[in-house]
């Protein structure tokens, strides 16, 4: 992937080499913009109404309908999609939102298909691995073939390399040539006070760090020359099934195209079952539970698993430029319209798999075509404005975020409009389908003064913001607004909270697990008559009036102390406002 950096790393050489000099430049500018306006409520009336189940229902229809073909990248699906998108811009009267007259940016792909082949030998035992109930395995090095022969395995716990923390899995051994296994999610390291709890000055506690995700743990074993890095799933720790890691790494994956053509990348990126992982460590004579136990404590070690990997992997390979879709309403400032607010939705999908017997086509509904209907309910709201804010807003349809946050990835990393004059990002990821709540739940709470904006603006709804209940999933570091983060935009990623109107205490918490086992990632994604837009409607006015109260206030959003992304955006702050010139040519 283009100009991979492990965040870990990049976070902490931010907080060494920004200077003192430039944390107080940056914290002038915040205290010179501290007065928020309050939204017109008169002027935001129309816009608010325009905002209806019945649009958001019918969008979602047209996105997640078979002609669409699942909306994978670089197929038909995405070439109908786009090109809805696009009209419905044009339709509402938008700009391009690239600086060319387009309204779309080429985000150059590597595809790649793998047809792998495995095994695992301990002694005189084989274990025969198959694809893909047993494991999962990419090359993402853009070649034709790849081959790991009898490359020595090693158990590297959590394989995490965390100096600030004082926590080092590898322990300086040399792992170049050989198979890591390694465990998902952080350590869970217990308090010393209650070893009941997690310590929270350990990773993040009970909440995932960065450190805990799967692309950290590749990342990572690239880094430490590993020809393979092979990843134990457990669905706990990983917040979701094995069948939703094999449903889309068994098709085709992409990455962003470079030069080196991915070849700094591992050989070899896996999952396998625990099922397998206890029997590979059951024929190496160790104790799988014991070790992981072990691997929870800063003394841990890297432990050789006196077993052989063999893996053979062929590659079906192309190159494309799929689209991210851009549209701008200018601002209505002249001195303020150059800054931007951007709200963003990932358009794609699982594509259709042609293998399949009946039905082939993932539709996703919820994932995510109600969130690009919401983005389009957005933007023409803000068409309904008769005084326009006076900052510019962006609407962007991200590509490839099944494949790993890929558009927005890209156009974080090569931004249409400079990221110091990028206010904030909203983004969307599967709406509210089972109607009102009395709550906003903020995914990554704590990080950004956009929380306190979102709490404001929920009181005209007389809606509360509440942290996630179960920050270990690490759903901050799951969607596009990820990518504005790493950046150093303040980013904002709420969704309608757990406590139903009208409903039972477990009402919402029963549809979204339903909603998780049966239809994620799955064929039986589609849309339902039984959903219960109501609530989806709420919170898209929520996410219109925070963003239209950015759009007019006088403060810049900032990440609160002690965000991991907060660094970044002071020094970006602190730097000349013309510093940071947009890319405006496609590669």
């Amino acid at each position: 992937m283009r100009n991979t950096i492990l965040i870990s790393l990049l976070f902490v050489s931010i907080a060494f080499g920004c200077n003192e000099n430039a944390r107080q430049v940056a914290e002038e500018k915040t205290k010179t913009q501290q007065t928020q306006t309050a939204p017109d409520t008169a002027n935001l009336g129309p816009a608010l109404k325009s905002i209806t189940t019945t649009d958001i229902l019918n969008h979602t229809k047209v996105l997640a309908s078979d002609a669409f073909e699942g909306r994978g990248p670089g197929t038909r699906g995405e070439d109908s999609t786009v090109n809805y998108l696009t009209r419905q811009f044009k339709k509402m009267g938008l700009k391009p939102g690239n600086p060319n007259g387009t309204y779309v940016q080429d985000v150059p792909m590597f595809g790649f298909t793998a047809q792998p082949k495995a095994s695992f030998t301990a002694g005189s035992k084989t274990i025969n691995l198959n694809f893909p109930d047993d494991y999962v395995a990419v090359s993402r090095r853009f070649v034709p073939t790849v081959d790991v022969k009898n490359s020595d395995m090693v158990f590297v716990g959590y394989g995490i390399v965390a100096p600030e923390y004082g926590w080092d899995d590898y322990k300086g051994l040399d792992v170049k040539g050989k198979t890591i296994v390694m465990l998902i999610n952080d350590p869970p390291v217990p308090a010393a006070s209650d070893a009941s709890k997690l310590d929270s000055t350990i990773f993040g506690g009970k909440a995932m760090t960065y450190y805990g995700r799967w692309t950290y743990k590749y990342e990572i074993a690239a880094k430490k020359g590993a020809a393979a890095a092979i990843i134990i799933h457990e669905t706990e720790p990983a917040s979701y099934p094995y069948e939703v890691v094999s449903g889309s790494w068994s098709r085709e994956n992409f990455d962003i195209s470079n030069p080196n053509k991915n070849m700094d990348k591992a050989a070899v990126e896996a999952w396998i079952t625990i099922d397998k992982a206890k029997q590979l460590f059951s024929a190496t004579g160790k104790n799988f539970d014991q070790l992981k136990a072990a691997a929870a404590k800063k003394d841990f070690k890297p432990v050789p698993l006196t077993a052989k990997a063999n893996f053979s992997i062929k590659n079906t390979l192309r190159e494309i430029k799929s689209k991210n879709v851009v549209a701008k309403l200018e601002g209505s400032d002249p001195a303020l319209k150059d800054e931007y607010i951007v709200y963003s939705a990932h358009w794609d999908h699982l594509g259709k798999d042609p293998k399949l017997q009946g039905d082939q086509v993932y539709n996703g509904a919820l994932d995510n075509a109600s969130g690009t209907a919401g983005l389009l309910e957005l933007a023409e709201a803000y068409t309904k404005l008769e005084q326009k804010p006076k900052r510019s807003i962006l609407f962007l349809a991200v590509t490839a975020e099944e494949k790993g946050l890929l558009g927005s990835k890209y156009y974080a990393e090569n931004p249409l409009y400079p990221l110091n004059k990028t206010l904030a990002n909203i983004n969307m990821d599967v709406l509210n389908a089972y109607g009102p709540t009395e709550d906003v739940i903020v995914i990554g709470y704590g990080n950004s003064d956009l929380e306190d904006v979102l709490a404001t603006e929920a009181k005209t709804q007389n809606r509360t913001i509440v942290p996630e209940t179960s920050p270990e999933k690490g759903s901050y570091y799951r969607s596009d607004h990820f990518e504005f983060a790493k950046q150093g935009v303040p980013a904002l990623y709420a969704k309608s909270g757990d406590k139903a109107k009208g409903q039972p205490a477990d009402y919402v918490k029963k549809w979204q697990d339903k909603y998780t086992t049966n239809d994620y990632h799955k064929l039986t994604d589609e849309v339902r008559p039984e959903w219960n837009l109501n609530g989806a409607v709420e919170d898209l006015q929520l996410f219109f009036r925070v963003g239209y109260s950015i759009a007019n206030a006088t403060a810049f959003p900032q990440w609160k102390q002690g965000s991991e992304f907060k660094e970044r955006r002071d020094k970006m702050l602190s730097q000349p406002q013309d510093s940071s010139s947009a890319s405006t040519t496609e590669l």
